[in-house]
């Protein structure tokens, strides 16, 4: 019996603001050329080593992106600060990420042709949030008059599909109605922008997305789920230990090693496959084959992970219509890139396409959902 359990509406919100790479590569060099000035006495003595400079065409080459959006690009170019100068705000105020919350929200409710009094639960999932208690998601909740329950998940680059698996998981055991997943990924406080290596790589955006049964679906794009996957395998390759710990330890709350960082070379070697496989499996786990996939909306992380991926799926380069790109203008979103992708690549689809929305990332984590266009 075929599972009647639907996307019906999803929503995608982007800052204002926008940083491209030659931006972002003049104040990168501004700063390595202050540093290296500086310090020039403990670098010829090997006590450190002279920053490298940068370039657009490294970053475009290393990875397609060209630029990326941010939340609050104050800060993040000067070679003084290098980051986002967020203002503070009161207790009684709606945070930075319940803001961007919501505004993905009432995209994807218009979508779902859905109020706030027919969503039942509310999940906010991502790389970050701002803060523990009280959780974003109820924030939004109360933001947006929704009745329910709400609650956050931390799952890294997979926080978005898993956090879907969870709401079809909930509408499938008839505990909610609808279940409206936001991820708000406000990446940009945990980069490290003066590491020549990294510094290039996220980008901020908002995405939503609604999940209910065919039954009460009346949006005009739907999407039947036949099936989710989930996979974990633990790796250090991916890491931030930023954390309230850091108080009591009487680390340094703000190091390099409490940012983002990667071993960027084992990651690509080991997630690729561990991705082409978990999709592979899936498909046909759902009685498909890749073959058989009209479109494939894929983490969006690096270009040459994808163009890897695509080929072990197909046994070729995957056009962008198969497997569309969404990173050269948004960069890396952590969680928020294959939504990203099916936000602006699935209304030309027709009744009975299949797609995947895979994602891959720190943990490692893998999630996916094969999906039908209704």
């Amino acid at each position: 019996m075929k599972n009647n359990i639907v996307i019906s509406g999803a929503g995608l919100w982007n800052p204002e603001h926008t940083i491209s790479n030659e931006e972002l590569v003049e104040s990168y060099n501004a700063y390595a050329a202050l540093y290296n000035e500086r310090h020039t006495a403990e670098i010829e003595a090997g006590e450190l080593i002279a920053k490298p400079f940068s370039s657009a065409e490294f970053i475009e080459k290393a990875s397609g992106i060209k630029s990326r959006f941010a939340f609050v690009k104050e800060g993040i170019l000067d070679p003084e600060r290098m980051r986002p100068a967020l203002k503070e705000r009161a207790d009684d105020a709606l945070s930075h990420q319940a803001e961007m919350a919501v505004k993905a929200a009432k995209i994807a409710l218009k979508e779902a042709n859905k109020s706030a009094d027919q969503i039942d639960a509310v999940i906010v999932s991502c790389a970050y949030t701002q803060r523990s208690y009280p959780a974003i998601a109820i924030e939004v909740q109360h933001a947006l008059g929704i009745e329910g329950f709400g609650f956050d998940m931390l799952v890294a680059c997979s926080a978005a599909t898993f956090a879907l698996h969870r709401a079809y998981e909930m509408v499938a055991a008839g505990t909610a109605r609808a279940v409206l997943v936001i991820n708000p990924e406000l990446t940009s406080p945990q980069v490290n922008y003066r590491d020549r290596d990294s510094h290039f790589i996220f980008g901020d955006v908002a995405t939503a997305t609604i999940i209910e049964q065919e039954s009460s679906c009346t949006s005009e794009h739907a999407y039947r789920i036949l099936g989710v996957k989930a996979q974990t395998s633990y790796s250090n390759n991916i890491r931030s230990n930023f954390g309230y710990l850091a108080r009591v330890t009487d680390a340094a709350p703000y190091s390099d090693d409490k940012l983002f960082h990667q071993n960027g070379r084992k990651v690509f070697k080991e997630v690729c496959p561990m991705a082409a496989q978990h999709i592979t499996d899936h498909v046909a786990a759902v009685g498909l084959d890749n073959t058989g996939i009209r479109r494939w909306w894929l983490h969006q992380a690096n270009i040459n992970m994808n163009t890897l991926i695509g080929k072990k799926l197909l046994g070729r380069t995957p056009s962008a219509d198969e497997a569309p790109i969404v990173l050269d203008e948004y960069a890396n979103t952590a969680s928020a890139g294959s939504l990203i992708a099916f936000n602006r690549h699935h209304k030309d689809l027709i009744k009975g396409d299949c797609g995947v929305i895979c994602s891959f990332g720190a943990g490692y984590s893998i999630g996916s959902l094969v999906l039908e266009k209704l």
